[in-house]
């Protein structure tokens, strides 16, 4: 075991020492890497490929320059990037994140995860990352048709429905990928739906596509109760966020039978004891995109708290973070457990700190990691993909069937990895390792590329 350790912390000094600036990347590889420790003490072919060093190197990573022009004539110049991290599974997959905070070392630690969440999905996708430190917000739909249009002037070079399929992130939603594959049809002078996903459905988008992560991470959630013998129904649930993933986790909660007491946005949260009305909640966010102190207008029974970290203050037997990156800190989760939470399932993409998640596993709470629980999202823009080569679009029923299948093999793999090589309730571990085993055969399967 010693020797892999070594073996870990020498790939782990490599990345310090090509990259000493992207500490996040390095921080989310080093997490990773440490759970498959037992797997490589078992499988020494693994480092005698050098896998863990082929793993933490891109295979491409591509960085572009953005220019635009604003309504009042002003040229702007933003900074374009797109990291292809892993094609051994299928072509790149993985969103572009339009924010300010955009930065290679960013897009990287997301390109890594999304290797692994997207081999976890059991369908021929790898992965990467991309976007730009451009902000969409308070812009014009023109200005940023303007940018999107630049944009995949550059990109269009790099992808393709067999290369590497984008779709949306953060500042990327339905408009955005509307102006980027109207951009790359232009240029290409082909019709090659595939090659974005999280498209409208009336240009061969998905049914079930907006709903899917949220809906994912509840059938996740469920499969993890139903093997402890805990009925999910009349359970309390605590849920940030009322974007999308937090509006169709509580949709799919309430069908479920349990009872969502909180929303919120970047401003604050709402706390409803009779149970979110989530008709209100559509109508002030997705309708009128207002903010969700609105809520209280039409329901006095609820409150409305300023700042978002005192939701994780309020009793519940579920905790669902799905609003944003590292929003469950250590306090919280102390506050959390000390609460009587049972189960915390992540719908953002990585939500919660290394020492919250330690925390949680330290008191016994059952923990359903992001790479895994809201896998949902690209398991679907993965079927729109299949959808767009058969040029077929599927019922509601049946993409959220296949969700359903696609969630529940998800969680029984890592379950079975986890009692194979780790703790039998570390879904992080099993998830973890489910993932790296597929990844690091096929790459041995296709040689030294």
């Amino acid at each position: 075991m010693a020797d892999m350790k070594q073996y870990v912390q020498d790939t782990l000094d490599l990345i310090a020492k090509r990259d000493p600036e992207q500490k996040q990347f390095k921080t989310t590889v080093s997490k990773v890497l440490e759970t498959v420790v037992p797997v490589l003490e078992k499988h020494p072919e693994y480092k005698e490929q050098k896998i863990l060093e082929r793993m933490v190197e891109p295979e491409r990573v591509v960085s572009f320059r953005v220019p635009w022009q604003d309504d009042k004539g002003e040229i702007h110049i933003n900074r374009g990037f797109r990291v292809q991290m892993n094609s051994a599974v299928g072509p790149y997959k993985g969103g572009l994140r339009f924010h300010p905070s955009v930065n290679l070392d960013i897009l990287k630690f997301l390109a890594f995860e999304q290797v692994y969440k997207n081999a976890l999905t059991g369908l021929p996708i790898g992965g990467a990352k991309g976007g730009s430190d451009f902000d969409p917000h308070g812009k014009s739909d023109n200005e940023v048709m303007n940018f999107c249009q630049s944009f995949m002037t550059e990109l269009y070079r790099h992808i393709g429905p067999h290369v590497d399929v984008p779709a949306g992130d953060i500042g990327v939603g339905g408009r955005e990928i509307g102006y980027l594959f109207g951009q790359y049809k232009r240029i290409r002078n082909a019709y090659d739906a595939a090659v974005l996903t999280g498209k409208r459905v009336d240009y061969w988008g998905s049914l079930a596509r907006p709903e899917a992560t949220g809906y994912g991470l509840l059938y996740f959630v469920k499969n993890m109760l139903d093997d402890k013998n805990i009925s999910l129904k009349d359970k309390i649930l605590v849920i940030s966020g009322s974007g999308n993933v937090a509006t169709y986790a509580i949709e799919k909660a309430q069908q479920l039978g349990a009872k969502p007491v909180t929303c919120s946005d970047s401003n604050g949260y709402v706390y409803d004891p009779d149970g979110i009305d989530l008709e209100a909640v559509k109508e002030i966010k997705q309708v009128r995109r207002g903010r969700i102190k609105e809520y209280v207008k039409t329901h006095p029974q609820a409150e409305y708290h300023e700042g978002c970290t005192g939701v994780w203050s309020v009793k519940c037997d579920i905790a669902l973070p799905c609003a944003t990156q590292g929003e469950i800190d250590l306090e919280s989760a102390k506050k959390l457990v000390a609460n009587g939470v049972i189960a915390v399932g992540e719908g953002a993409n990585m939500p919660s700190s290394l020492e919250a998640i330690d925390y949680f596993q330290q008191n016994k709470v059952l923990f359903a990691p992001a790479k895994a629980a809201n896998a949902g999202g690209v398991a679907v823009s993965a079927l729109e993909m299949s959808q767009n080569s058969e040029r077929l679009q599927w019922t509601f029923e049946e993409v959220d069937n296949k969700l359903k299948d696609i969630m529940a093999n998800i969680y029984r793999s890592s379950k079975t990895n986890a009692e194979k090589y780790a703790d039998p309730d570390d879904l992080v571990a099993g998830a973890n390792i489910t993932a790296f085993v597929k990844v690091a055969d096929i790459m041995i399967a296709h040689g030294v590329v």
